[in-house]
């Protein structure tokens, strides 16, 4: 396909990106640290720390894996705590070392925790002391050696730390009884690793930088292989993508999405750091009014997310006298940006809120909309610098523009593969070497593409093909409606029919007013025939619906 996209750049972005720039994410945090040494890195709870401090703490880690611990190069350090100043310090510590980062949703069961820990090979763990019980019931049948466990407060400082971790353990109870033989507590670790000189590893382009789980939602979650090359590629992409609109030693980002995530890992914690920026770490991002309330602490220019986490945002009523005079930024991505959504937040902030796409797989970034947009245009956006999409059909084949297809996707952010699945890796790709998304999308002539929705998504309603994105769009924008997710659900006569479960903004909504706005803006055949009201919908660790379980729940009850 050719790049037609490169005509709809905005000025200064570039067609190719160096991807060559730093060896490893080891050069690029060092090259970062002497360039903004007393500079903030991180800001959490109040806390703050410099890209020094940083520096030396992540090499005292280092040391403790390597002179300590005595790991092996390419040993697995799994990682298992929200947003805290801890991950960044074992991030880069692990990665400096010569290691490779397993992250890992610390909202997982036992049996989803075993998997991973099993699957990955992880050697160690750092896991925050909320989670350890589950990590408890898994240890036995794991190959984990190395357990070491922090607390929420363990950073904060004297006399704040014991405060929150008296808070956290005493009166909220958030800690359930675990007992682990033999663990490390964090500071210990790090004190531990004082003692020892970190050893520069020598990292290359083809290491492996993360195993990061994906498809737990649509089956046993396999480990993406994404290498230092994959990562700082896509930095470097999406770096591009920004330069003109931010300044280095300047910024400020906003980091609610867990770190543990690739959207939030690379585009917020990678590339930020990589131009000096101050990155404020919400811990928990569910607490609206609490997340408001430390927005009103920074004058923030950045913020990343994912559509429900906006739309929470703008329903809290505080949210709207925050001071967005320095604000720059807001990008959406992880699911679709609903028109309601990013009308309403244009006009409470001043600023569009524009949507992005990426995928694990690929590092993620892979679409990002022009930050010169006047408007929300209801696209993914255009492909990043140095990337290539094809839209193909079911038979393999390049549709024409305009035409329906599977996006696929070559370029240095794409990984090499899933961690011991050389099945599964190969069906990923094309024989040309192109990523298949699973994802069914549209390219205009401008380059703009429009997803259209996941394969497994779709709704075959007497034959006509009807996408949940569309149907939830029109459904969230009534005013009494908060949240929205569309699937499809048996019908004798249709085959399918839509199903839509919603959380009212307002009690007096009635499955009726829904129905009968969808019939103003929909087909026939696309109006939901089913509303089930909720008090909340399911979603992953970063908010994402998942339809998926709405479906299995639709298909169990009939």
């Amino acid at each position: 396909m050719d790049k037609i996209w490169l005509k709809s750049y905005p000025p200064g972005v570039p067609a190719e990106i160096d991807h060559h720039q730093f060896a490893s994410l080891a050069d690029l945090f060092e090259q970062s640290v002497r360039k903004y040494g007393n500079r903030t890195a991180y800001i959490n709870m109040g806390k703050s720390i410099t890209y020094e401090e940083l520096d030396r703490l992540s090499a005292r880690f280092a040391a403790y894996l390597q002179g300590e611990l005595k790991l092996p190069r390419g040993a697995r350090v799994a990682l298992m705590m929200p947003n805290l100043l801890q991950y960044p310090v074992a991030m880069f510590g692990s990665l400096r070392g010569g290691y490779t980062v397993v992250n890992v949703n610390p909202l997982y069961t036992a049996r989803e925790l075993e998997h991973q820990l099993k699957d990955s090979g992880a050697d160690a763990i750092v896991i925050l002391e909320n989670f350890a019980h589950t990590l408890e019931h898994v240890l036995p049948k794991v190959p984990v050696r190395h357990v070491i466990v922090t607390s929420l407060g363990e950073m904060l400082g004297f006399p704040k730390s014991a405060i929150v971790n008296f808070v956290v353990r005493r009166i909220k109870k958030m800690v359930p009884a675990w007992h682990i033989q033999g663990h490390v507590r964090f500071s210990a670790a790090l004190e531990l690793g004082a003692r020892h000189s970190m050893k520069r590893a020598e990292i290359g382009h083809d290491d492996i930088a993360f195993l990061q789980y994906t498809g737990g939602t649509t089956g046993t979650a396999k480990g993406a292989v994404l290498t230092h090359g994959n990562i700082v590629g896509n930095l470097q992409q999406a770096h591009a993508w920004i330069g003109p609109y931010v300044k280095e030693g300047e910024e400020v980002i906003i980091t609610a999405l867990p770190l543990y995530h690739i959207f939030s890992l690379t585009a917020n914690c990678l590339t930020f750091f990589k131009i000096g920026a101050t990155n404020v770490l919400i811990t928990n991002p569910r607490d609206i009014p609490g997340f408001v309330k430390e927005l009103a602490k920074h004058p923030f220019t950045v913020i990343t997310g994912v559509n429900t986490l906006f739309n929470a945002l703008l329903n809290n009523a505080d949210f709207a006298k925050l001071d967005f005079s320095r604000f720059k930024i807001a990008l959406g991505g992880g699911m679709a940006v609903q028109q309601a959504v990013a009308d309403k937040w244009k006009k409470v902030t001043g600023k569009v809120l524009y949507e992005a796409y990426g995928l694990t797989e690929t590092s993620p970034a892979v679409t990002i909309n022009p930050l010169d947009l006047a408007e929300f245009n209801h696209s993914i956006g255009l492909p990043v610098s140095s990337t290539e999409v094809s839209i193909r059909d079911d038979d393999g084949n390049e549709v024409a523009v305009g035409q329906r297809g599977e996006l696929c996707v070559r370029g240095p952010q794409v990984m090499k593969g899933y961690w011991n699945r050389p099945e599964d890796s190969a069906r990923a790709f094309t024989a040309d070497g192109f990523f298949r998304t699973g994802d069914i999308a549209v390219m205009d002539e401008q380059g703009f593409i429009r997803l259209v929705d996941r394969k497994k998504d779709m709704i075959l309603v007497s034959g006509f093909n009807v996408y949940p994105n569309e149907i939830e769009d029109v459904v969230a924008s009534h005013p009494g409606v908060l949240e929205v997710a569309a699937v499809g659900v048996p019908d004798e006569r249709s085959g399918e029919a839509v199903k839509v479960f919603v959380v009212k903004k307002y009690p007096a909504l009635t499955a009726e007013a829904i129905v009968a706005h969808c019939r103003e803006n929909l087909t026939g055949y696309k109006v939901p025939h089913h509303v089930e009201f909720r008090d909340e919908l399911p979603k992953t660790n970063v908010g994402k619906i998942l339809r998926r379980a709405l479906r299995d729940e639709s298909a169990h009850a009939g």
